[in-house]
């Protein structure tokens, strides 16, 4: 990278066709207080915050792909201390080498930002004012008249709001149960050897996964992370999940299986676009007789695959399902060698940690039996030093292929 491009007033970084980065000028690691040693060959979602990378997958990606430009898109970048960098790229897809390359320049707009947010901060305040003293107003002609009344209103409202919360409780938790007890059991032959954790941040959870023996040699492992929290994406994981273990055990082929998922979300709420979720979705199946994996990632962390030379990332190729209509789903084949090891999981086992955890520790304690792989991920996620980060789901899977 020649030294003007390094140093110029703005950021610059290219990337492959597969968003991991390629380079990195001076300019942008300075913004991220990041050296480009420890940027360049990660993939882009490393500097981008959570909802950065889902914006990334739903809007860059398809833009890249469909019209080879991208001009003026609006994202935040992450940096080394966690804030959040609002800035503007510039993409452009173009061919070197035989090989796609993206190229991105990154413009900061932080002082821009706070111009608008003090000028919407102050009209919302000015608004907020006058509604109050009218408000006031109207409350003080009225409060005389009505003191008694609204004491009594207020005295059975409550009893009823006890009434509802014992009964939302009770329900909530029966449904807890239900959601739980549909879950299905761990699996240990000679041939594969499966443990699951699962832990809801609420009574209910929008993270399930499913593990089936398609046949003595086959084995479908998916797992699913629905948008959001609470009732409404617990109801929509135990469609989900009524769908998925129906049609897993009859032939378990990803493109079949995922592509019916992806349907099944679009008629769910093909005539309600303000109540449309999306899910991230990772589908495997295990052929252990082939000794390959064949899979599909749906905007999903990425799975990992450990064996003697070291840890595969079974990477996102496609957006999560439920959001783009007509995607193409393609399996993606992998062989393994006996004694790998599998670790597939939602992000709420990443976040308290960051992108890079889980690989050190899969690293550290590649020789432990699998139970004991899983009891210290778990007393990773309930350590004091994390114990705050209770607002996402946990669920993870790992797995022994013998």
């Amino acid at each position: 990278m020649d030294e003007q491009l390094n140093c110029a007033p703005c950021g610059f970084l290219s990337l492959s066709e597969d968003s991991v980065i390629r380079s990195v000028n001076q300019t942008l690691c300075e913004l991220l207080d990041l050296s480009s040693d420890v940027i360049i060959g990660q993939h882009i979602h490393s500097i981008l915050p959570k909802s950065g990378r889902v914006f990334y997958e739903l809007y860059f990606v398809p833009l890249v792909q469909i019209g080879k430009r991208v001009e003026e898109l609006y994202i935040s970048l992450e940096a080394k201390n966690g804030k959040e960098i609002p800035v503007l790229i510039n993409a452009n897809k173009r061919v070197h080498n035989n090989q796609n390359v993206i190229d991105c320049i990154v413009v900061p707009i932080k002082i821009r930002d706070e111009y608008e947010n003090v000028l919407l901060n102050t009209k919302k305040e000015l608004e907020k004012a006058l509604l109050d003293k009218q408000k006031a107003v109207s409350e003080l002609k009225t409060a005389l008249k009505t003191v008694e009344e609204k004491q009594q209103e207020l005295l059975e409202l409550h009893e009823q709001n006890q009434t509802f919360k014992i009964e939302t409780k009770r329900e909530l938790e029966l449904a807890r149960k239900i959601q739980k007890t549909a879950l299905t059991d761990r699996i240990f032959n000679e041939c594969i050897h499966i443990e699951s954790h699962y832990k809801a941040s609420h009574e209910l959870s929008g993270d399930i996964y499913g593990i089936y023996q398609i046949d003595k040699y086959r084995y479908g492992v998916i797992i699913l992370d629905v948008m959001g929290h609470g009732i409404s994406s617990a109801l929509i994981t135990m469609s989900l999940q009524s769908l998925f273990q129906r049609l897993i055990p009859k032939d378990g082929n990803p493109q079949t299986v995922v592509k019916e998922l992806d349907q099944y979300l679009h008629n769910l709420f093909q005539n309600s676009e303000q109540s449309m979720y999306y899910c991230t979705v990772i589908y495997l199946m295990i052929d252990t007789a082939a000794q390959k994996i064949d899979f599909i990632n749906g905007g999903h962390p990425p799975a990992f695959l450990q064996d003697t030379t070291g840890i595969k990332e079974l990477q996102s190729s496609f957006p999560p399902i439920g959001t783009f209509e007509g995607i193409e789903f393609k399996t993606t084949t992998l062989p393994y060698e006996k004694g790998s090891r599998l670790l597939l999981y939602t992000d709420g086992v990443t976040d308290p940690f960051g992108f890079n955890h889980l690989k050190p520790l899969l690293m550290d304690n590649k020789s432990i039996p699998l139970v004991s792989l899983k009891k210290k991920i778990i007393q990773s996620l309930e350590s004091t030093e994390f114990a705050y980060h209770e607002s996402d789901d946990q669920c993870f899977l790992v797995i022994d292929l013998l």
